[in-house]
């Protein structure tokens, strides 16, 4: 079943978009997207793994084709996209489930995991960050924001990053071959970026990132005490979250798989067929025999 449903449902009272694959009774994958994407960056590997797995892919509030209530209305916080993801997997049925934690993907997938541990099949991590090597000159300015959220010049910098050249930026550099990547990906992250309201969304959850920050202690314990099954697909030439902040799981982390690409950020735009080959067998060896039951 390769076909992808694209379905929309209230929760927590916000209107979300997600998009929906394979048959449920599989082994459950939950898609979590980074920053300026949306499920968008997942419309590929949902149509290679549909025929083995289910697959969820939803948009965080102010991004790709979820709702944008207004900032005075609600909390754009990680913490609170945490909470959206739980609703909206209660909603569904979905008792166990691996999660794809990617850039913004992986504090709010952390969340869950660690809140949840038995609910956790296993994570499968594509350049996101649990530890502070992976912090490197990329977040200066975003650092120097939490200092002082008031700085003009600062928060110019940090628009710079969803201006059209920002985003096209994020989806090339690293990549040999910018060819492969399609410029239909940062025209769609536009899309919701032009949004009245948007920018100052983007620059909150900046701010609010510190506070991800602040859980990576607590991640690391929960990666120490529960020995989560994880696999690592990471783009080595990563600008972001460099290759420093992959390397670092391996401090806490006992059952790791570990691959890395020679591409940036956006992974799967380049190595999507590679990456696909690699979840496949991990999840078969690791989660296929653990069948989720039916809503």
């Amino acid at each position: 079943m390769s076909t992808v449903r694209h379905n929309t449902t209230l929760v927590n009272g916000t209107e979300i978009f997600y998009r929906e694959a394979g048959q449920k009774g599989k082994p459950a994958l939950v898609l979590l997207h980074g920053y300026p994407t949306s499920s968008h960056m997942y419309r590929n590997l949902l149509q290679q793994l549909a025929g083995d797995f289910y697959l969820i892919a939803p948009d965080y509030p102010g991004f790709g084709r979820s709702a944008q209530p207004h900032m005075a209305d609600f909390e754009y916080s990680f913490d609170n996209f945490a909470n959206i993801v739980e609703g909206l997997l209660d909603q569904l049925g979905l008792q166990r489930y691996s999660l794809y934690l990617m850039d913004y993907g992986a504090p709010v997938g952390f969340r869950i995991a660690s809140a949840h541990p038995e609910k956790i099949d296993s994570l499968i991590v594509q350049n996101g960050c649990a530890y502070d090597e992976g912090l490197e000159q990329f977040w200066d300015p975003i650092k120097s924001y939490w200092k002082n959220k008031d700085d003009k010049a600062t928060e110019r910098i940090l628009e710079g990053f969803h201006s059209i050249d920002g985003l096209q930026w994020q989806y090339t550099n690293g990549v040999a071959d910018t060819a492969l990547v399609s410029p239909d990906n940062w025209e769609h992250d536009l899309r919701h970026i032009l949004r009245p309201g948007n920018n100052d969304i983007q620059l909150q959850l900046f701010y609010d990132y510190q506070q991800n920050v602040a859980l990576y202690p607590k991640w690391q314990e929960y990666f120490r005490t529960y020995n989560p099954e994880m696999l690592i697909v990471y783009g080595k030439n990563d600008y972001i979250f460099p290759v420093a902040g992959a390397e670092a799981y391996k401090k806490d982390v006992k059952n790791l798989e570990y691959h890395l690409f020679d591409t940036g950020h956006f992974a799967l735009e380049t190595h999507g067929d590679e990456i696909a080959a690699a979840i496949r067998t991990f999840l078969h060896k690791k989660v296929a025999r653990k069948s989720q039951p039916a809503a």
